[in-house]
């Protein structure tokens, strides 16, 4: 489970990547993509801290997988609106394709497989439940690393989104800089 949270957290670290490096804005509907990923690790994190702590029940365990289930519904329902909007031959899509497809589809691919994934770990439940790790030994230490990983991403995401929305609270629909700069200058 930590690979799933570290893995839709490095996700994020891509849309980061391709957001300030080559300046492609995020839309709303690609932050709803974004917040359906936290939710997603959100889950998965619900399901370590849990075993962490020595605390993990089989409720617990379906809680946090039908979180991670919910955010990917989420998110998945927000893929597919940007799909169906530039469906048609000739639209060139929003932001430019990364192997061949675009952030929004590869969102997809992510959302299905990880609902894929969380049907079969609901399925062998029993089996597939985690046990707490040693403290200090290597799972450990790999789950905090993983954990503060991703709270540093959601907190980088909040900053972000309010430096995109500045003072309207609001997401303008196809942005073109960060409005609180551009409030704040008077531009």
């Amino acid at each position: 489970m930590v690979a799933v949270f570290v893995a839709f957290a490095g996700v994020i670290c891509g849309g980061f990547a391709v957001q300030f490096g080559t300046g492609d804005y995020p839309c709303p509907l690609c932050m709803i993509q974004r917040y359906g990923m936290m939710l997603t690790a959100a889950g998965a994190m619900w399901v370590v801290i849990n075993a962490r702590r020595g605390t993990m029940t089989s409720s617990r365990y379906s809680q946090g997988i039908g979180l991670s289930i919910l955010g990917a519904i989420i998110g998945g329902a927000a893929s597919v609106r940007q799909v169906l909007l530039h469906i048609m031959p000739g639209d060139p899509g929003y932001g430019d394709p990364v192997l061949g497809l675009h952030l929004y589809t590869w969102a997809l691919v992510c959302f299905i497989v990880l609902i894929i994934f969380c049907g079969c770990l609901l399925v062998i439940a029993p089996r597939a439940r985690p046990i707490a790790p040693a403290k200090g030994g290597f799972w450990w230490i790999l789950s905090s690393i993983g954990i503060w990983f991703f709270i540093v991403v959601v907190i980088a995401n909040l900053i972000m989104i309010i430096f995109l929305e500045g003072f309207a609270f609001v997401l303008p629909d196809d942005p073109t800089s960060y409005n609180l700069i551009d409030q704040l200058t008077g531009k």
